[in-house]
This record gives C-alpha cells, sequence and structure tokens, in this order.
C-alpha cells in the first residue's frame, strides 16, 4: 500500500522542483500545526524529539508539547538530523526525489517484461543513477532490481497456480530462463538452512532497536537479508533473545543500515503493506518454507485457521505442524504469522503475546487500500 498522496505523482512530467529553501516563522509554523492546515503541506515539515518522527502540518496525529518540536524546511534536513517519516502522513510524498522514487516503481511496473538498467531508468524520471538507486532503496527498502525481481516471482507463482506450465510461467512471469529464476528465489526468500548452524559462527548479524507502537522493535540482518525481527518490552529484552538465538555470531548494532529493513517492519505494524517482501536469510525446512509463503499469500486485514493453510500447503492433516511453523517464524509481522488463527473465534497464541496480536489484525482491518 502507498501513502494517500503518493498516486498524485504517477508520472515523471508531474515530479516538481524543489522549492528554495528559506527561513521558518517558527510561531507562524506551529500555528498552522495546531490547525492541522494542509495549505502548509509541503513548506516545512515538524519533528517530535520525543518520538523521533517528523510530520506533515497536516498530519491527524495528536499534537506534541510545542517545547518537544523542531522545523525544517524539508523532509530531507529532518532525515538528516536523525528523524524518520510519520506512518500516518507520509511527509516524504512532497519531496521531489521520492516523487522520482515512484514514478520509477510505476515505469518498472509497466516495463517488468523488459530489461531497464538503472541508467534507463535515471533517463526516465530524472536524476543521477546513484541517487535514484539510494532514494529508491530507502523509499521502498530494496533496490530497483530486487523490486523487479519480486514482482517477477509473484507473478510466476500466480501463473504456476493457474496451472501454466512451469517453463511458460518462467518466461510469461520475465525471467530469462529457469535459472535466473531460481536464483532470484533463494535470494528473495532467503531459506539456507546451513547458513546459522552452530549458533551463527563466522555471521556478522547487524542491528537496531527503536519504538513501535507495538513497544521496542528489534531488527537484524546479514549480508544476504533480513533474519531477526523481534518484539518486547525493553531493549534488554530483544537483544538478549538475539544473543541467546545466534550465540556464536558478531552482533553489531548499526541503525542506519537498517533503516529500509525498520521502516518496512514499522510499515507492517500500523497495517501497511509494502509493495515487496525484504530478502530474508532465515533457516528453514521445505515445509516451513512453504508455510511461510503461504502466510504472505494471505491479504491484510483477514485470517484464515491453521486447517486452512495447512490444506493450501497441500498437507490438510498438517494444522499443528503449521501452528509450529508460525510458532518458529524469525520475522513474524514481516511473515504474517498473526494471520492464522484456531477454527471458531478465539485469536490463539502468538509469540509476541495474545494483545499484540490482537492489535495487528484491528490494525490491518482498519487501513483502506
Amino acid at each position: 500500500m502507498t501513502c494517500p498522496a503518493a498516486e498524485r505523482y504517477s508520472s515523471p512530467e508531474m515530479v516538481s522542483e524543489p522549492i528554495p529553501s528559506a527561513p521558518i516563522d517558527e510561531d507562524a509554523a506551529w500555528a498552522a500545526v495546531t490547525a492541522r492546515d494542509r495549505s502548509k503541506d509541503g513548506r516545512f515539515v515538524f519533528a517530535v524529539e520525543t518520538t523521533g518522527i517528523y510530520c506533515r502540518p497536516s498530519c491527524p496525529a495528536r499534537r506534541p508539547k510545542r517545547e518537544n518540536v523542531r522545523f525544517f524546511t524539508t523532509p530531507e534536513e529532518a532525515r538528516a538530523a536523525g528523524f524518520r517519516a510519520c506512518l500516518r502522513c507520509c511527509p516524504d510524498d512532497d519531496d521531489p526525489s521520492w516523487q522520482r522514487a515512484r514514478a520509477a516503481r510505476d515505469y518498472l511496473e509497466a516495463h517488468l517484461d523488459e530489461t531497464v538498467t538503472l541508467a534507463d531508468l535515471a533517463d526516465q524520471v530524472g536524476g543521477s543513477p546513484h541517487h535514484l538507486q539510494r532514494t529508491f532503496k530507502r523509499r521502498f527498502g530494496v533496490s530497483p532490481r530486487q523490486y523487479v525481481n519480486a514482482r517477477r516471482l509473484e507473478r510466476f507463482r500466480r501463473l504456476v497456480r493457474e496451472e501454466e506450465t512451469v517453463t511458460g510461467a518462467v518466461y510469461e512471469a520475465g525471467f530469462v530462463d529457469g535459472r535466473q529464476l531460481y536464483g532470484q528465489a533463494s535470494i528473495r526468500l532467503g531459506m539456507t538452512p546451513g547458513r546459522f548452524r552452530d549458533g551463527g559462527l563466522g555471521v556478522t548479524i547487524r542491528h537496531a532497536t527503536v519504538a513501535s507502537p507495538l513497544g521496542r522493535l528489534l531488527v537484524g540482518a546479514t549480508e544476504r537479508g533480513l533474519c531477526a525481527v523481534r518484539l518486547g518490552n525493553s531493549d534488554a529484552e530483544v537483544e538478549e533473545a538475539l544473543r541467546r538465538e545466534f550465540p556464536r555470531a558478531t552482533l553489531a548494532a548499526d541503525p542506519d543500515a537498517l533503516t529500509p529493513w525498520i521502516e518496512d517492519a514499522l510499515a507492517r505494524i500500523e497495517g501497511k503493506t509494502p509493495p515487496a517482501l525484504p530478502p530474508l536469510d532465515v533457516q528453514a525446512t521445505d515445509f516451513q518454507r512453504q508455510v511461510w509463503e503461504a502466510l504472505c499469500a494471505i491479504p491484510r486485514g483477514t485470517t484464515r485457521t491453521y486447517g486452512e493453510v495447512a490444506a493450501a500447503v497441500g498437507r490438510p492433516r498438517a494444522a499443528r505442524a503449521v501452528a509450529r511453523a508460525c510458532a518458529t517464524n524469525p520475522v513474524a509481522v514481516v511473515v504474517p504469522c498473526h494471520r492464522v488463527v484456531p477454527a471458531g473465534s478465539a485469536l490463539g497464541g502468538y509469540r509476541w503475546g495474545r494483545e499484540r496480536k490482537r492489535e495487528l489484525l484491528e490494525r490491518e482491518g482498519a487501513v483502506e487500500d
């Protein structure tokens, strides 16, 4: 899902030039914020020291105390100061560089059957290839190439379900050949069975912990992709859980390197669905992989029973095994095991607590496309 304002910029021609910076009258800016004045959107953003988030003047969120607010002329200035974009009002939609990223995404969507180089893409939407690559990854959590491969893989799975031949589905999805498909599937899904044997010996895991609506959120990743998403009540709790799972890995705090994955997980917690699943690096059996793929196919705002998921993976009597696969999901929220419930009206269990499961489902049900 994109922010409501995003679709206004669906073509390169609609990307505007940045408005020259001017000194901000903070009294007038605060008056605009308290009035939620939409006419001031795009002229400045305000950031809240206590939450680390920046917003449009018209953001519908509850207003902070004035002493906790800072003003910036552009979203880029707010990001440079260490703040991150609000997931409700999406202030980056006013940033021309992010408009170009959305225009690039739209162009790729329309040309999935073609080979589009980064230079070609930059020619279409403006700006340099390097800047476009960096902005696209910050906006969508993946590079343009990873985005195309993810969308092709989704198309391949749909075609196979529609009883196309595997070979025909490979080419119809936009892949050059089968080797390209399986190579991308490995990157896309991670699933490296021997990767974390012996407690992660020889593996470096970068991690970061941030505030979320469900408590403290920890995100961890190797050089191959996302390997851990944890929820808890404190930094110490989630970090200790990571150390227990990978006792022999090298753990390194690196919030800047994990910004795309943090933003992706926060968006999912808010009830939104980013355009592509991040690259994963997790250990799984074939059955676990099948279950997790089935979880990702459950539409936002809906649920399936354990029995329905078991049937979807061709193992109708394996409901209890599906429950175990959900309980061992190392990247919960990203792979949405909270969407699986027992038969009947009960929520069932959840690794991070039943109340968190309830809130996730409520948030997903409240978000409109």
